[in-house]
């Protein structure tokens, strides 16, 4: 395994932590600005309906995806510019 790749590692930790708690954050905006209270169903949750709690998983699946790739893609491209070498 290259150096690079060793190296990168725990920045890409901490960058998946970050990415993560930001993405909560973004989601839990999003919620409420959909009209919806301020905490999203869980699936077990009986009082929300079947449609309620599908679209607070994909919407919160889609931030979480979207935020991820975002932030690793960030922090390829400055490692790269860092280091000249791309971390993947």
């Amino acid at each position: 395994m290259k150096a690079s790749k060793i190296a990168y590692k725990p920045v890409g930790l901490a960058l998946g932590a970050l990415s993560g708690m930001a993405a909560g954050a973004l989601f839990k905006q999003a919620w409420k600005m959909l009209g919806h209270e301020d905490d999203a169903p869980d699936a077990t949750d009986e009082e929300r309906s079947w449609r309620e709690v599908l679209l607070a998983a994909s919407l919160q699946g889609a931030i979480f995806a979207g935020v991820k790739a975002a932030v690793d893609r960030a922090g390829a491209t400055a490692t790269r510019s860092l280091t000249g070498t791309w971390p993947g």
